[in-house]
């Protein structure tokens, strides 16, 4: 058995609180050089983008020092850089540290701040606001919550560890309890287990029912209704992309603010914060793995169109 090749620490600092990127160079390849292959291989940067890279020293091996553009390409070779941060409207709303220890911090996220760097949401995302803020580069995410979804996350402290934590959402050990407003149906009989399956295809927007084994489990309950709205407890038994969205549109009760479901909305311009999703991650609870302390969670944030909570 083949193994698996060791990767040696970043020579690069974070950059705002973010890592620099990695490449490894595939084992084979027709590149004769390391430009030759990142030219290709990030060829949506732009034309020059990379050559200019290489022409500032910003391209570097694991000993940090600059790659040239001429460099012999080597299998299986690391290089990092940093990736030209777009331009981001700054989300104007606070992150609220709900608990810090040696180990975990678990943190109350507004709506609209993505938890991880990706795509157009580089700098201003949760992890990196909170890597600057907290000072602690090592921090990481345990897991993910919807850009659009507010409520806790969980993030690590120490890179150790963080398989440990990951592991309590992989295996379902961690109990997740979401609230909602949507429209009220008083012919819908609530509370009910919904399971479906769900598929997201990648370069899709959205996530469809489709016919097979459900691998989507979703309780849905009415806590209380008025004015046509209902407010509800969803309690989720798995992680699909998208699956408490999903099941409450299937259900005939799309949640306020949903620019997917039922239909996907026309992009809003960046800056635009007025329309939350009204979906909020309210609890979370577990064991911890590294301590053995129970941790139960639970945000104070409210949902705009459910005043008076």
């Amino acid at each position: 058995m083949r193994r698996k090749a060791r990767i040696p620490p970043a020579p690069l600092p974070q950059h705002q609180g973010v890592d620099p990127v990695r490449v490894r160079l595939p084992a084979e390849g027709p590149w004769a050089t390391v430009r030759d292959h990142l030219v290709e291989r990030l060829s949506g940067a732009g034309p020059g983008v990379v050559d200019g890279m290489f022409d500032a020293g910003r391209i570097v091996g694991a000993d940090g020092a600059a790659v040239p553009a001429d460099a012999p390409y080597r299998p299986g070779m690391f290089v990092w850089f940093h990736r030209e941060l777009p331009d981001e409207v700054p989300v104007p709303f606070p992150l609220r540290i709900v608990h810090r220890d040696e180990h975990i911090v678990v943190v109350d996220k507004p709506h609209f701040l993505a938890t991880t760097p990706r795509g157009s949401h580089v700098a201003e995302t949760a992890l990196a606001r909170l890597r600057r803020e907290l000072g602690i580069p090592t921090l990481g995410a345990a897991h993910r919550l919807d850009r659009l979804t507010a409520g806790l996350v969980l993030f690590t402290v120490r890179p150790q560890e963080r398989g440990a934590y990951q592991t309590l959402f992989r295996d379902r050990l961690v109990r997740k309890e979401y609230e909602a407003i949507a429209p009220y149906d008083p012919a819908l009989a609530l509370p009910r287990t919904v399971r479906s399956r769900i598929v997201k295809e990648r370069g899709s927007l959205t996530a469809v029912e489709v016919a097979g084994e459900p691998n989507a489990v979703s309780r849905i309950e009415l806590l209380e209704h008025r004015d046509g709205l209902g407010r509800y407890r969803l309690v989720p038994g798995t992680g699909q992309t998208h699956q408490l969205r999903v099941h409450m549109n299937a259900l005939g009760l799309p949640i306020l603010g949903d620019p997917l479901y039922p239909v996907v909305a026309a992009p809003v311009p960046a800056g635009d914060f007025r329309d939350p999703l009204q979906l909020l991650a309210r609890e979370l609870e577990f064991t911890d793995p590294v301590t053995g302390a129970a941790h139960r969670f639970r945000s104070t944030r409210t949902l705009a169109a459910w005043p008076g909570q």
